[in-house]
C-alpha cells in the first residue's frame, strides 16, 4: 500500500516535467509553423495568380470572338 502510495507520488510529481518544453523548444517550433504558413501562403498565392490568368485569358479570347463574329 505504502509502495502504491509512493509510486502514484513519484508519478505525479514528476509527469509534468517529462513532456515540458524550454522555451528555447517553443521559439523554434513558433519558427517552424511560420516558415511553415509561409510556405502554404505562397503556393496558394501562387495557384490563384495561375487561374486568374487562365481565366482572363479566356474571357478575353471570348470577347473577342464575339466581336470578330459581330463584324463579319
Amino acid at each position: 500500500m505504502k509502495l502504491t502510495k509512493f509510486t502514484l507520488a513519484v508519478a505525479l510529481t514528476v509527469a509534468p516535467f517529462a513532456f515540458a518544453q524550454t522555451a528555447g523548444q517553443d521559439m523554434k517550433q513558433a519558427g517552424r509553423d511560420a516558415k511553415g504558413a509561409a510556405v502554404n501562403t505562397g503556393r496558394a498565392t501562387s495557384h490563384a495568380a495561375k487561374t486568374t490568368g487562365h481565366k482572363i485569358k479566356r474571357t478575353t479570347h471570348k470577347a473577342a470572338n464575339k466581336v470578330s463574329e459581330k463584324t463579319k
